[in-house]
């Protein structure tokens, strides 16, 4: 007969087992049911310390959210020789109402407790009381509660060893709120977002364009009861339901009109385009942008991807470089200079000047790309890039050139020949957009980059009452992102037509897309 002792300690020898694989003890002990895009995210909540999930209907965002917070609680304190508490740890649980936490988050909770104490009666200890778990130590528990703006002083008592905060509908969820978790960020922490990508802004929205999270969509049409056309996980989106959605709120098109930047997907034999109520509840991707936003953050994504997968290969540019720079003024803290080589960007380098003048420093920054004849660098010479600009003229370079974007674009047309443009800001813009677009095939390779997700993105345009295309004014951006969009305008530059009065529309695109 095995004693209580002896039990506790084979579950201990389990739970240092289950600590180096979260997935086994969700299969182990909670008894859980994970489908391989679930697995990934729990992977994900083990090791890196923020995690943002945007997910379709019925695709166990909250399930999987419950089972990352009970691996946390279970898996993650630390006891001494003597079976003290040694390395405490904290979860909170919170949502914008209370609602959502008792009706959502605090029944999973409990399923999965109950469902680990029927099979371990020792690997999950403490007591269910409301929407916590509290166990015999006062620095060992998990809490759930309302997100609330008049109430951020809940969250000062959440400094541990080992911290976790899990947000569940986390679009609604204000920035006083994050702002609050993230000062809790240190030691072993973990913050884990989870929500219906239904609006395309605020924090949810950001950290799926920011590389400080690891990102995860579930999609439905990857759910395996809709992939097996069966019942295998309870509760999970199934067959029927996402074929009814794909014929009333999708489009056939034709493979000639496939865009993965539109969204566009391969369903069973054709090829669709979603409307928004698809990409958000099936798709688990935002709603398209509006018309006048300059860069879908989907381009911006496969962009991304595409560098991701060059570097993997061991990709080598063979093309020359031209390099666009924006050059810090007063007031601003970032030059940047970006190097594009035909369609890779290695990287975006970046001094940091402190609100000064470093015209020495910047200049220095491109004498490494310069030294190569081929290549060229484009300023902005309105304010303090002038004296970048001059100093390297004094250097001897002459493959630079200056880059005014209130100079006239007169004669100069986007990719298809349709659109003229009211400035060189229009044109170099318009020239960035047209080769991100995945549909034109530039194959568009950009590092990831949080703050050219958040320029590109929040940038937007019109046509004016003469029918050229005007880039809406800086100052404009500025309000929204509270910062100029330093990054933008260094990309932006390695388009610009330097000898455009002497060739053609279709060489300058041949050469500079």
């Amino acid at each position: 007969m095995t004693t209580s002792e002896e039990k506790k300690k084979i579950i201990n020898e389990a739970i240092h087992y289950w600590s180096k694989d979260w997935n086994r003890f969700i299969r182990d002990a909670l008894c859980a049911n994970l489908d391989r895009e679930q697995q990934a995210i729990i992977e994900s909540v083990q090791h890196n310390p923020m995690t943002a999930v945007a997910s379709g209907t019925a695709r166990g965002k909250d399930f999987v959210a419950a089972c990352a917070a009970l691996c946390f609680m279970y898996l993650t304190p630390r006891f001494d020789m003597n079976g003290v508490l040694s390395e405490n740890t904290k979860v909170a649980l919170t949502a914008p109402s209370g609602r959502q936490v008792k009706n959502i988050m605090t029944p999973e909770i409990r399923r999965l407790v109950r469902s680990a104490r029927a099979k371990f009666p020792f690997c999950c200890p403490g007591r269910l009381v409301s929407d916590d778990i509290r166990t015999n130590y006062e620095e060992w528990f998990l809490t759930g509660f309302k997100a609330d703006d008049n109430a951020t002083e809940v969250w000062s008592g959440f400094h541990a060893v080992n911290t976790m905060f899990v947000v569940t509908e986390a679009s609604g969820i204000s920035e006083t709120i994050y702002n609050a978790i993230e000062g809790n960020l240190q030691g072993n922490s973990r913050l884990l977002i989870v929500f219906n990508p239904n609006i395309t802004t605020g924090y949810a929205a950001r950290a799926m364009k920011s590389n400080r999270f690891a990102k995860f969509r579930l999609n439905s049409l990857n759910a395996e009861n809709v992939v097996k056309r069966k019942l295998v996980i309870p509760g999970q989106v199934d067959y029927e339901w996402v074929k009814d959605k794909v014929i009333n709120w999708c489009s056939p098109i034709q493979k000639a009109d496939f865009n993965e930047g539109e969204g566009d997907f391969k369903w069973e034999d054709g090829l669709y385009r979603p409307n928004d109520l698809f990409r958000v509840k099936v798709l688990g991707m935002f709603p398209k942008v509006s018309e006048d936003v300059l860069i879908p953050y989907e381009w911006i994504e496969i962009a991304n991807d595409n560098w991701n997968r060059l570097q993997e290969e061991g990709f080598t540019p063979s093309k020359s470089c031209k390099i666009g720079s924006d050059v810090a003024g007063m007031g601003r803290d970032e030059s940047v200079l970006c190097p594009r080589y035909g369609n890779y960007v290695p990287k975006f380098e970046v001094h940091q000047s402190a609100g000064k003048a470093d015209h020495m420093h910047v200049a220095g920054m491109h004498i490494i790309y310069l030294s190569d004849k081929k290549s060229k660098a484009y300023i902005d010479t309105i304010g303090e890039g002038a004296g970048v600009y001059s100093r390297l003229e004094e250097l001897g370079y002459r493959n630079v050139y200056s880059c005014k974007y209130s100079e006239s674009a007169k004669g100069l047309h986007d990719l298809t020949g349709q659109y003229e443009f009211a400035n060189m800001r229009a044109y170099c813009y318009w020239s960035l957009r047209d080769w991100l677009n995945p549909k034109n095939g530039f194959g568009a390779a950009i590092p990831p980059c949080d703050k050219l997700m958040e320029e590109a993105t929040e940038t937007h345009w019109k046509f004016q009452s003469d029918g050229r295309i005007i880039i809406e004014p800086k100052e404009e951006i500025k309000k929204r992102i509270k910062r100029s969009p330093d990054y933008m305008d260094a990309l932006a530059n390695t388009f610009y037509p330097f000898d455009y009065d002497f060739i053609s529309d279709e060489e300058l695109l041949k050469d500079f897309l």
